[in-house]
């Protein structure tokens, strides 16, 4: 977002509570899809619409080491109510024109993956235009290139209000160390926070609670080229010799009182030693339990706040695979007033004030 306002030439101040790049970003599975967002079409296609920016951006800024292409995504289940439901869902996405292949087992082994324990005839789903990216160093070079086209950085400042005037509009900023910034604009993109900054202009803006464990393994060499869903367990490299590693069956175990990080990271390890047997000498490197930015629709809340001008929201899970596109939509909106169709079912508005 800040990139796209002040590579335009807006004055930009960029607030962060931490360091760019380094809360839930940093700890996001980060796979550049819209395979698993097939529960409403104009979601799927906002989505895509985020991976061909995501592409776009890669020649804008240059991949550096944050963008991975190429090798897609895999899928696939030890469950045949699930491999069902899967093959299913591919064949919905063909049918939108979303590109997947259908292999087996012995064939990935074969020509993609040597490295995995998998049954030879098992189905294996692959997303060849899927992606994943390494968000802390996106945000990095999103920020660094920002504050070279003049956008200021205020990073381990929190916003304490949001002034309003007379008529209802924002137009000051309140920070923790004091200072205080006239604003024409103000744009809500605190991820887990945002339901916080919503209330200091008097909105609800609904959050669900949905918290999950990442972890990183060091391995060297890394012996999977591509992220993937597998039984169990979610996998993909990170760069520089370490993997991430997450399970939504894991997250789970977090609200019955299987909260200590160290054990929740144990059980992924040893869920992706089933998966990987060549990490059985790997080591847990470093866990962390965050909170999704999801509202409470499960959608995202993107745009302006017509009851309270001069204030947007930029809340979404899916951030990674999102944030290129909505960057440049909502940047569009600030400074020329367009409001792009791909954003219709996601506006701010459907929730009350």
């Amino acid at each position: 977002m800040g990139w796209n306002l002040a590579r335009r030439g807006a004055e930009v101040v960029l607030v962060d509570a931490g360091r760019p790049g380094e809360g839930v970003t940093d700890w996001s599975f980060s796979w550049v899809n819209a395979s698993n967002k097939t529960v409403r079409r104009t979601y799927f296609d906002l989505n895509v619409a985020g991976m061909a920016a995501h592409r776009e951006l890669a020649t804008a800024i240059g991949p550096d080491t944050w963008w991975y292409p190429g090798g897609g995504h895999l899928r696939w289940t030890d469950d045949p109510v699930t491999q069902a439901r899967f093959l299913e869902t591919a064949e919905l996405l063909a049918d939108w024109g979303y590109r997947v292949e259908v292999s087996t087992g012995a064939e990935v082994r074969r020509g993609l993956e040597p490295a995995l324990a998998l049954p030879d005839e098992v189905p294996v789903l692959l997303y060849p235009d899927e992606a994943w990216v390494h968000g802390r160093r996106l945000v990095g070079r999103l920020v660094g290139q920002a504050v070279a086209a003049g956008a200021e950085l205020r990073s381990g400042t929190e916003v304490r209000d949001l002034v309003a005037e007379a008529d209802g509009s924002v137009r000051t900023v309140a920070l923790s160390d004091g200072s205080g910034l006239d604003v024409d604009a103000v744009v809500n993109a605190a991820g887990p926070s945002a339901s916080r900054i919503a209330e200091l202009v008097g909105r609800h803006l609904p959050m669900r609670r949905e918290p999950g464990v990442v972890t990183r393994i060091d391995c060297d060499p890394v012996p999977v080229h591509r992220a993937m869903h597998a039984p169990h367990i979610e996998i993909r490299p990170d760069g520089d010799g370490s993997m991430v590693l997450h399970s939504r069956e894991v997250d789970a175990l977090i609200d019955t009182g299987e909260e200590d990080p160290a054990e929740l990271a144990r059980l992924l390890h040893a869920s992706v030693r089933q998966v990987v047997p060549a990490l059985t000498d790997s080591r847990i490197a470093r866990t962390r339990v965050a909170f999704r930015p999801i509202p409470a629709d499960g959608f995202p809340s993107v745009g302006a706040v017509p009851s309270v001008p001069g204030y947007y929201e930029a809340v979404s899970h899916s951030g990674i695979t999102l944030g290129p596109v909505l960057g440049r939509l909502l940047a569009a909106e600030i400074l020329d007033g367009k409001r792009d169709e791909l954003l219709a079912d996601f506006r701010p508005e459907r929730f009350s004030r």
